[in-house]
This record gives C-alpha cells, structure tokens and sequence, in this order.
C-alpha cells in the first residue's frame, strides 16, 4: 500500500470533514465531495493486490471485483447526493436574490391579533337551548335557487 495514496486519502478526509462543519452550502457540498472521493480512494487502497483480469483465467491469481463494484456505486450515490446539494444550494441562492417573495399579511388575522378582548367563554346547555338552531335548507340554496337568482 503507497503511503503517498494513504496520507492523501487523509488529507483529504479531513479537509472534506472540516468543509461540512462550516454553514455554507456550497462549502458542505465541497466536503461531502471530498468526503467522497477519499472514502473511493480508502476502498481502492483496501482492495489488495492487483492480479489477472477474473474473466482471463489462467494460473495467476485473479482481481476481486467487488472493490471495483463498491467504488462506481459510490460515485454513483455522491453524484446524486451532489445533484441534490446543488438543487438546495441554487434554490437557497434564488430566495436571497428575490426580493418579491415574501408572504403578505392577512387583514383578517391582523385584525384579531389587534383585538382587545378575545375570550372563550364556556359553552353551556342553557346557551345551547337559547341558540337558534339551522336547517340545511335554511342556510345554503338548492342548485334550483341558485338558478333563479
């Protein structure tokens, strides 16, 4: 095993660690692709020897495909997870520069904030038995109603 590739590999780890502590979002998906590329290169370090291709055969001994395996899938799930990153990051980038998108403020719930007295009293059966009571057809109008108007 190169101690050259060894000492890059934890360069690069902590570099990609200290890229994700920070708040930024661009600098986090920096990390995370550091982060990334280090664990590829941690897998390719770890995979051993390299010996015959395993579908050439021979005497030799042959390469373990599974390192080979576990590094495209690895790219594979940190391009996605970049993707990702870049789609919050251009999105966030987007709600700063746009000053037009905020929410407005509602007359009706400004209104009750600003009112003096709101209570909720107790319901109680003498108040139920004083309330008008609704029929259905009383309140809304038949489709037939709505027609003559």
């Amino acid at each position: 095993m190169p101690l050259v590739l060894v000492a890059v590999m934890v360069v690069m780890y902590v570099a990609g660690v200290y890229l994700l502590l920070d708040r930024s979002l661009t600098r986090i998906m920096l990390g995370f692709l550091l982060v990334g590329n280090a664990t590829n290169l941690l897998i390719f370090l770890m995979s051993g020897e390299f010996g015959a291709a395993p579908l050439a055969g021979g005497d030799e001994a042959i390469s373990d495909p599974l390192p080979q395996a576990f590094i495209l899938t690895a790219i594979v799930i940190t391009f996605g997870v970049s993707a990702f990153l870049l789609a919050l990051i251009y999105r966030s980038w987007r709600l700063a520069r746009v000053s037009d998108d905020h929410v407005e403020d509602d007359e009706d719930d400004l209104a009750i904030g600003s009112a003096e007295t709101l209570t909720a009293g107790q319901v109680t059966d003498e108040d139920l038995e004083v309330a008008p009571e609704y029929d259905e057809e009383d309140v809304l109008p038949t489709d037939a109603e709505e027609t003559r108007k």
